[in-house]
């Protein structure tokens, strides 16, 4: 369900979960959106993928913002929620559009029956910390130990 607000320059700010046919809106993204440049092949892929979520807001035809996430399950847990990333361009941050991008999609988790959320950031990334605080997220009282693991293949 698209959620309207408002953008720095007074436009309508419209959030929304994407769906497989509209991965061509990608096309238009503004800069720092996304870490990388959009891999075509890669967007259909994820959007087909009924476990992956990626959440939008527009600027009229422009994409402003994402929040991704995969829904998985597991033999001895209720479904949970993975949020990988929420990305808002810098003309557009201190908005409240990333926390719109993360009510949106707590909301879709919701209705897929994950039990929980929860994502990763790093300890001095204040505004990221301050996001998930502001959409109910706790910090856990041990600091994870995060690992990258090279197999080779690299980024494309």
């Amino acid at each position: 369900m698209p959620v309207t607000g408002k953008s720095p320059v007074g436009k309508a700010i419209t959030v929304r979960l994407l769906k497989v046919e509209d991965w061509k809106l990608l096309e238009k993204v503004a800069p720092e959106v996304f870490d990388y440049a959009i891999d075509f092949g890669r967007t259909k892929e994820f959007l087909a993928d009924s476990r992956h979520h990626l959440v939008v807001a527009f600027d009229n035809d422009l994409i402003v913002g994402m929040a991704s996430a995969v829904h998985y399950i597991h033999p001895d847990k209720a479904p949970e929620l993975w949020i990988n990333e929420v990305g808002v361009s810098p003309a557009y941050q201190n908005q409240g559009i990333g926390r719109r991008l993360m009510d949106c999609l707590l909301e879709h988790a919701k209705t897929l029956g994950c039990k929980e959320a929860w994502v990763l950031t790093h300890w001095d990334n204040t505004p990221a910390r301050l996001l998930y605080k502001s959409v109910g997220g706790k910090e856990e009282p041990e600091r994870p130990v995060y690992f990258t693991i090279d197999l080779g293949a690299g980024q494309d």
